[in-house]
């Protein structure tokens, strides 16, 4: 078995692009800093979309490049850029892509992250305007100097970059630190361009901020829910499901291949839910434990190959519990779930809201199971509730979770 890779080394274990890129514009990530962007201005970094490239486009200060790329440096020293990211959070893996880049990428990067806050950051001038051709002025350089990003946190040491054609111009690094991160400083050496930064992870909410009137979706992936299980991800993963905000397109959200048990001949039920003998499944834990009192359902530009039916289940698993299912591929006694919303028959390109099972019950989860029926694709799942006071403790030496549940809150364990 190959050796799993160490934190901020090269790796080929590409799980962590799944999850949301916490960098993203599209996110609110922001760029506030760079040195240099003489080429193409560090703004490119963080496009949603994928770089491209124009074979005979040329602006007045050079070849045009859709990424982040500085003069050739003729002063001592190294570029860097420092970028806010749109969802501060954990960051499992970084994708640096230097597609198109080829001759004139950087040789070698490093990335740094802190956890500030915006009241604790320096007054940062705005980066207005078209900055090819530009770099930093003396105003932004002292500003950022306050900063002390120079004395962050390494999560990628300086590590030579490969480039490559575009399918194979992507440096993937491992991150396995816990902590919040709400700021990242990439530094190139000495200078050079790079396409895309993508900051792979999930979000992490302050829940003491939250209001006890509102419900939460303790789902969403913005503020720390993650897929941890699915039987089929073919055309799109189920983390899309719980992304932020609305879905853009069918590609933003999980569609699984078509069945290859389904019958020749369809059937239904009286109720006019289809009789087939297969589904496709996702489990999901939770960012916060807590009672779940509404369910969205959207189906939205599935207009195809929306399912027929769905039903949305939920448990409590100690993180050792889930770590056995993983490696079981979720085959989990019945009797550990939970109906949140029997099976209900569901309409294309529509959202749908129910209300959950568990608001009588009151029942603490802190994972829940969509299954579809047969097939199909979902935009979005909303699991929207309540946090309860359990209190995981998720540190490697200690497995096991200990809960603690307020009065008023069955455990279920």
């Amino acid at each position: 078995m190959a050796e799993a890779p160490r934190e901020g080394k090269l790796t080929r274990f590409l799980d962590f692009t799944q999850l949301i890129d916490l960098a993203s514009e599209s996110v609110g990530g922001k760029v506030l800093f760079a040195t240099d962007d003489f080429f193409a201005p560090a703004e490119n970094l963080i496009k949603s979309d994928g770089p491209s490239f124009k074979e005979h486009e040329y602006t007045e200060f050079g070849k045009w490049m859709d990424g982040w790329e500085t003069r050739r440096k003729r002063t001592p020293g190294h570029d860097w850029c420092v970028i806010r990211l749109g969802i501060p959070g954990i960051i499992r893996g970084f994708d640096v892509d230097l597609s198109y880049f080829e001759g004139s990428h950087a040789p070698r990067m490093s990335i740094q992250a802190a956890n500030v806050e915006e009241d604790q950051l320096p007054k940062i001038p705005e980066r207005g305007g078209v900055r090819t051709g530009a770099s930093a002025t003396p105003e932004e350089l002292d500003a950022i100097a306050e900063l002390k990003s120079n004395g962050w946190n390494y999560l990628v040491p300086m590590t030579e970059l490969k480039p490559g054609k575009p399918a194979e111009s992507h440096n993937y690094f491992l991150v396995n630190s816990p902590q919040r991160w709400t700021h990242i400083r990439l530094n190139i050496f000495p200078d050079g361009g790079i396409a895309r930064l993508r900051a792979y992870g999930t979000g992490q909410k302050d829940w003491t901020a939250t209001d006890p009137k509102d419900p939460e979706d303790l789902a969403a992936i913005a503020y720390g829910g993650v897929c941890v299980g699915f039987s089929n991800a073919h055309f799109g993963h189920p983390n899309n499901m719980i992304g932020v905000g609305e879905a853009k397109s069918m590609a933003d959200g999980w569609r699984t291949a078509r069945r290859l048990d389904r019958p020749p001949i369809l059937e239904s039920d009286d109720s006019g839910t289809l009789l087939v003998p297969g589904s496709e499944w996702a489990v999901f834990r939770l960012a916060h434990p807590g009672v779940i009192t509404h369910i969205e359902i959207d189906t939205r530009y599935f207009k195809g190959n929306s399912p027929d039916s769905c039903k949305v289940d939920g448990c409590i698993l100690t993180t050792q519990e889930e770590e056995d299912m993983v490696k079981h591929k979720w085959l989990l006694p019945a009797h550990k779930w939970k109906a949140l919303l029997p099976v209900t028959k569901l309409s294309p390109n529509q959202s749908h809201l129910f209300d959950s099972l568990t608001v009588e019950l009151q029942d603490v989860i802190t994972h829940a199971r969509l299954t579809i029926f047969p097939d199909g694709g979902v935009s979005r799942l909303r699991l929207k509730g309540f946090p309860s006071s359990i209190c995981l403790l998720r540190h490697r030496e200690k497995p096991q979770m200990r809960f603690s549940v307020k009065s008023g809150f069955r455990a279920n364990l």
